[in-house]
């Protein structure tokens, strides 16, 4: 861990052992990295609430604390793309738009653990490959953390609202 990505008030994982997280490690509460934990949380609630493009802000501004070739860099750049590709469907009715962003995040997120920093990392990528085929596949879809599929409250927007 880097201490630039170290966050010693990031909560645990709740009910699993996500990968990223280890109940032996003690900075960042167990995580590796526990800036990217915090921005995964919050964006992940943002997303789930329609907020696409404060959730791809979350996710954008954590991602850049990573090299290029780190799994940390392809699950937020990942990220970034299905936040980015659900704003150009809902907000533009882009499909075409959508389908280029989701094919670029199924590259980046193919070789991350299913269950990565608490996402559902499978279901994400099934409901891109999806959404390639059927856009409406990603109407009202909702990221799972944590086997829960929380929204955003004013924490989460006060986050984005600071990294923005």
């Amino acid at each position: 861990m880097d201490d630039h990505t170290r966050d010693d008030a990031v909560a645990p994982p709740i009910g699993s052992s996500p990968a990223g997280w280890s109940r032996e490690r003690r900075a960042s509460n167990g995580w590796a990295h526990g800036t990217l934990r915090r921005a995964v949380v919050h964006g992940v609630r943002l997303y789930n609430a329609g907020d696409y493009h404060a959730a791809h802000d979350c996710f954008e501004a954590e991602w850049y604390n990573y090299g290029r070739g780190t799994m940390e860099s392809a699950y937020l750049h990942g990220l970034v793309q299905v936040a980015a590709g659900a704003y150009k469907r809902v907000d533009f009715e882009d499909d075409e738009g959508m389908r280029s962003l989701f094919g670029t995040a199924r590259q980046y997120l193919a070789g991350v653990p299913v269950d990565y920093y608490g996402v559902d990392v499978r279901d994400v990528r099934e409901t891109l490959d999806a959404a390639l085929d059927d856009p409406t596949e990603i109407d009202g879809w909702r990221v799972t953390l944590d086997g829960e599929q929380p929204v955003a409250d004013d924490r989460d927007r006060a986050y984005a609202e600071r990294v923005e």
